[in-house]
């Protein structure tokens, strides 16, 4: 089965969910910032994406206002992880975890490849 967390404002959220459906592609979809992906889930992906920092949604208002360019380097691997599982609007959307396979953000040739 394939998870796929969204925010329903997000318009690269909303391209990923479009473009899954034109390719017949069933997932459940979570909604990110009231459900964000459990610290199993965190984990399960950073070995798919192999950065920490790639799990971040950088260009989000809550990551510069929680100044975490600067926090995220002192920060443990679990504490990092931990923050991330409380703060759904940290966590780089769509966030798509499958059996064997996982996406942060959406790119069309690379989502093109997995599946």
């Amino acid at each position: 089965m394939i998870k796929i967390y969204s925010y329903e404002k997000c318009s690269t959220c909303k391209k990923a969910l479009s473009w899954l459906r034109a390719k017949g592609v069933e997932a459940e979809i979570i909604p990110i910032v009231e459900q964000p992906p459990p610290v199993s889930e965190l984990k399960a992906m950073l070995l798919h994406v192999g950065e920490l920092k790639k799990l971040f949604n950088t260009s989000g208002e809550l990551y510069r206002e929680m100044k975490m360019s600067e926090r995220l380097p002192t920060l443990t691997l679990e504490d990092a992880l931990v923050l991330l599982a409380k703060n759904g609007k940290l966590v780089k959307r769509p966030f798509l975890l499958a059996e064997n396979f996982g996406c942060v953000g959406f790119k069309e040739d690379e989502w093109e490849k997995k599946f």
